[in-house]
């Protein structure tokens, strides 16, 4: 992400043009390393986010709200005594550089006028945000404290002189001239290529800048310095300057590259034409906070989902080493069947045993030829004790086997229960998706449930809203409805709730995976519809990497919850058998989108 000098220029264009002598209401602290400022000027009220984050260091405007802690950190403690309710005079940056600093008229404790200075340092992990005091340059705090230990350059701590950042030997190319650009050139080694050459020896322009320049010069990405004549230099000046010059007077063109389904992919302070991403204009506040708000989402969502399936993959391997266990001690029971011939024959023949035998041979009658079978003895207990003792050991061992089994039953149907969740959470394509395997594990006794929000109040007699599960909806060629439920609670809802006795019902079988539910609305349904139908099933379960996969089809009026059944298991009956491709062009070429027709099942399957 290129947030440069020349993006941190635009947006202190823009804050001094909108904020400068706002107020600052209220002061925030939602995390660690980020602050937000509510600014009111008269007519407007915005929120300014400043962020130290080693990832996301940013400053801009937000519309994004946040949960704050209860107990706002000391830092943010210190923020709200010295700022809040001063004024913004102005926002200011040192050429190109990545240092934002935000002149604040505050008061002392005596009530007397005390300038402050809101320094804000976007350098990757080296970001920070400072509070000095303007008339002593000492630093009052820093969101990241550190030692000379940590750093040599300086220290931030409180009562510490405030010292800029380390010069990284980079020109200004504000105050340049063609002349100083030459030589700097041709001071570089030859075998640099020009994108290398901009980055590294000019302030505020980040890699991705750097190329647009290049590609303004028509010149190809990978040129090598050692290629360049004096056509090649003025060329890249002229680019460099039709960058620069408009943004020495306010002028800027910002730019967010997205991808193909409209993801914020980069963003730059200038339109950007080398690249084939897709582009969005506005001003480079809005931009930054789609990019940012949406970067986030997509982090936490992919965290989010990481712990699931961290929880799911140590709860499915727990129980695979259950099974295990029980299929040795099953295992162990096979022999009792010997047991009870050996307590059987033992019975039969006691008139004919000694006490003090360690064994004897009998004729077993359960057989032809009546072979002979060696039954060991205790010694030490009579021939009719020998014979209860292995009727004891039968009884134990049957009894042991019918537990084992049960327990082997149950583990089974809870390993595939758990797979079935985890193919949900491995599909599951956004937050609401994610928050619906999560409240199912909840429900079952898995997970316990997240912890109210910072700061949330506890309403007395306050009504959960009660949530709607959305299948995915698709249109077939022929024109008829296709639902799909891609997790288990989308399933109930789907099949239990949404789906007529008419409709077709489609589960890949005996594999985990999605219901699918054909709109029929009393028409016969064309085999095409039947095979995409099936296609979608296979696609959205387990086996979506096989290259055939049965699924079963029948009328939903077959298909029956059993009472006390876990989330998305159900039995059917009258089904027949078809073979389905996975195919991700014809889940993607069928899928409903927002802007066609209706974009949930709930809305369609009744319209």
């Amino acid at each position: 992400m290129p947030f440069d000098g020349l993006v941190l220029a635009a947006v202190q264009n823009e804050l001094e043009n909108k904020m400068a002598g706002a107020r600052i209401e209220r002061i925030y602290q939602p995390h660690k390393d980020e602050l937000i400022l509510l600014l009111h000027r008269p007519g407007n009220r915005q929120r300014l986010v400043l962020s130290a984050n080693a990832r996301n260091a940013r400053v801009h405007l937000t519309d994004v709200s946040r949960e704050n802690p209860i107990t706002p950190p000391l830092f943010c403690m210190v923020l709200r005594k010295h700022l809040e309710g001063g004024r913004i005079l102005h926002f200011e940056q040192a050429g190109l550089e990545r240092v934002l600093i935000i002149r604040i008229d505050s008061r002392d404790e005596l009530g007397n006028p005390s300038e402050k200075h809101l320094i804000c340092e976007i350098m990757g992990k080296h970001s920070n945000i400072l509070l000095v005091d303007a008339s002593t340059g000492t630093i009052i705090d820093g969101i990241k404290r550190y030692s000379h230990i940590v750093s040599r350059h300086r220290e931030v701590l409180p009562g510490r002189p405030y010292l800029a950042p380390p010069a990284q030997g980079k020109s200004n190319p504000l105050n340049l001239t063609e002349e100083e650009f030459r030589l700097i050139c041709l001071e570089s080694p030859l075998d640099t290529t020009l994108v290398e050459l901009l980055q590294k020896n000019f302030e505020g322009l980040s890699t991705l800048t750097c190329r647009e320049i290049v590609y303004r010069a028509n010149l190809p990405l990978e040129t090598l310095l050692d290629h360049c004549g004096d056509y090649e230099l003025r060329s890249l000046w002229k680019a460099l300057q039709g960058v620069i010059a408009p943004a020495a007077r306010g002028i800027f063109t910002p730019c967010l590259l997205t991808g193909p389904k409209g993801e914020p992919v980069d963003f730059a302070a200038l339109d950007l034409h080398h690249t084939e991403w897709s582009r969005r204009h506005g001003e480079m506040n809005f931009l930054l906070d789609v990019f940012y708000t949406t970067r986030e989402k997509i982090q936490r969502f992919n965290k989010d989902k990481k712990e699931l399936s961290t929880f799911l993959s140590k709860e499915l391997a727990r129980l695979e080493k259950k099974l295990s266990i029980y299929t040795e001690s099953l295992a162990e029971t096979a022999g009792a069947e010997k047991m009870r011939l050996y307590g059987e024959l033992l019975s039969a023949n006691l008139y004919r045993l000694k006490q003090g035998n360690t064994e004897v041979a009998l004729e077993n009658y359960y057989q032809e030829d009546n072979p002979l079978v060696v039954i060991p003895l205790d010694p030490q207990l009579t021939p009719s004790e020998n014979c209860q003792a292995y009727f004891k050991k039968y009884e134990k061992a049957k009894k042991t086997r019918l537990a084992v089994e049960a327990r082997i039953d149950q583990a089974r149907e809870e390993l595939g229960y758990l797979e079935g969740v985890k193919t949900a959470l491995e599909q599951a394509g956004d937050p609401d998706e994610l928050a619906e395997v999560r409240q199912e594990l909840v429900e079952q006794g898995y997970l316990k449930p997240l912890p109210p929000l910072p700061g949330a109040k506890k309403a007395k007699k306050a009504k959960k809203e009660r949530h709607i599960p959305k299948p995915s909806a698709f249109c077939s060629s022929d024109g008829f409805m296709l639902f799909v439920g891609k997790n288990n609670k989308q399933n109930d809802y789907l099949t239990l709730k949404l789906a007529r006795d008419e409709d077709i019902w489609l589960h890949t079988r005996e594999i985990p995976g999605a219901h699918v539910i054909i709109r029929t609305e009393g028409k016969e349904v064309p085999p095409s519809t039947l095979a995409e139908a099936a296609g979608l099933a296979a696609f959205f379960s387990k086996a979506r990497g096989s290259k055939k996969v049965p699924v079963d089809y029948t009328l939903k009026k077959h298909v029956h919850k059993p009472r006390g059944a876990r989330p998305g298991m159900v039995i059917y009956e009258n089904q027949k058998t078809i073979m389905a491709v996975p195919d991700r062009e014809a889940a993607e070429r069928l899928a409903v989108r927002e802007s066609g027709r209706s974009g949930t099942a709930e809305e369609t399957l009744y319209d």
